[in-house]
């Protein structure tokens, strides 16, 4: 599957301009390319206690299984400028679940697999591997 990146970057642009950032001000968005050929977005919501907050890639993950479900090919994740963010762990966590180990993500040095992005990852297999 071709994936424009370019496409990406800008949708996960128009999702940051609509994030909910007003105790951090540092709006998130972030995009993804299903393997259906569609585009989900999501854009951090912050709370104002904290530890309820969700990050940009919660939402789009709430986006990919209320659209249709599918698995995520390509991700990238952007801040006010347009410029990579990497996904905290518990996004990436989330992001290998949808995606896999293939799933290409568009990080602050450049175009990586999630295997790359988190290697030894814990997922599905673990539950079932090592009963």
């Amino acid at each position: 599957m071709e994936i424009n990146w370019d496409e990406l970057r800008s949708a996960a642009s128009a999702a940051m301009s609509k994030a909910y950032a007003p105790y951090s001000n540092f709006p998130v968005g972030v995009a993804g390319l299903v393997d259906d050929g569609r585009i989900v977005t999501g854009c951090n919501v912050e709370n104002a206690a904290y530890g309820v907050a969700l990050c940009a890639e919660c939402g789009l993950i709430s986006s990919l299984i209320s659209t249709g479900g599918g698995k995520l090919v390509a991700v990238a994740c952007v801040d006010r400028h347009g410029n990579a963010l990497m996904p905290c762990g518990r996004c990436r966590q989330l992001l290998w679940e949808h995606g896999g180990p293939n799933c290409l993500l568009d990080s602050v040095s450049g175009i990586k697999s999630m295997t790359e992005i988190l290697p030894d990852a814990f997922g599905a297999h673990d539950l079932t591997d090592r009963l």
